[in-house]
């Protein structure tokens, strides 16, 4: 007791209440100038914590005898399938209303409602195709590391099929119209495998991203079918174009085209929207900002290598 009279004694000392005020009037008038929908108000925004949640349940659902809990089996597994995806999508469900309220010009309750429950059915009805573009991933992770034992080594260990999983999934919420959550998603994968990739990025099937970490896919960014990259790689944007007032203009073509069968290998950046033709193989640590025609070979230059010896060395060698 006596350390919380201490405490408060000290906390009072501060004389926090100026700071209080001043720090409201700057929210206030940040509010004023950046409010959406006044009339409906924001009952608050995605969550990040529920979200983890949702793609945990989603991804044990989509594969439930190895990313589900461990008291699936093969008796049970459809039963479990079916009450992850109704809890999933309900959560899903909730998220999506905290967006639509947010950002978009909806500002009725029904239909705000109305509009995230056409969401949850049009993705429901994607995820056994996002499930055979997976199982591709997979294949092409294992095939493309001499190091996988197994398929089940892949799915369960790799970082890169983990933010793959996060990737299809984010990027078929994008493309339905939300992309607050699928950005928040594609964030919940970078924080936990240190791979980059916006979810209104395009990527074929049988992507594999071998290790991983460092890797960045920018928002506009096409990846074609067959595509192997390692870490360290960028496919960025050279240049931000602007308005008169100086304000980014957004959602420009910025980002390469990566066409089928590339392999990219570590530290390589390539800007801009240059494109990297079929079949081509791009060395490590190269910096690339113009195309590359199909089945090119991008190397940095030769290595020289001198080798001196210490005059005793040089003298026995000559002895």
């Amino acid at each position: 007791m006596h350390n919380d009279v201490t405490r408060l004694d000290v906390e009072d000392s501060w004389e926090v209440g100026n700071v209080v005020s001043e720090l409201a009037d700057i929210r206030r008038h940040w509010r004023s100038t950046n409010a959406r929908h006044a009339e409906f108000g924001v009952e608050g925004f995605p969550s990040r914590i529920r979200l983890a949640k949702i793609v945990e349940e989603l991804c044990g659902a989509l594969f439930p005898l190895r990313l589900g809990p461990d008291f699936v089996r093969r008796s049970n597994e459809d039963h479990f399938v079916t009450q992850s995806l109704q809890i999933s999508l309900a959560r899903l469900h909730a998220q999506l209303r905290l967006e639509l309220a947010y950002a978009s010009e909806i500002a009725d309750r029904e239909e705000v409602d109305q509009r995230a429950n056409q969401t949850v059915i049009a993705f429901l009805h994607q995820l056994p195709d996002l499930r055979r573009l997976l199982d591709l991933d997979i294949e092409a992770a294992f095939r493309g590391d001499p190091a996988a034992r197994s398929i089940d080594e892949v799915l369960i260990c790799y970082p890169g099929l983990l933010a793959i999983i996060h990737h299809r999934l984010a990027h078929a919420l994008h493309l339905l119209g939300s992309p607050l959550v699928a950005r928040i998603i594609s964030e919940i994968s970078h924080s936990s495998t240190g791979i980059d990739i916006h979810p209104g990025a395009q990527i074929g099937q049988g992507f594999f991203i071998d290790h991983g970490t460092g890797v960045v896919i920018g928002e506009t960014t096409i990846i074609g079918d067959n595509v192997r990259i390692y870490q360290g790689v960028t496919l960025g944007a050279k240049n931000f174009p602007v308005e008169p007032n100086g304000a980014l203009i957004k959602a420009l073509p910025r980002h390469p085209m990566i066409e089928n069968d590339v392999v990219i290998y570590a530290g390589a950046t390539i800007l801009g929207r240059v494109t990297i033709g079929c079949g081509s193989e791009i060395g490590g640590n190269v910096w690339i900002t113009h195309d590359i025609p199909a089945f090119g070979r991008v190397f940095q230059a030769c290595e020289q290598t001198t080798v001196i010896r210490h005059n005793s060395e040089a003298k026995h060698a000559l002895g």
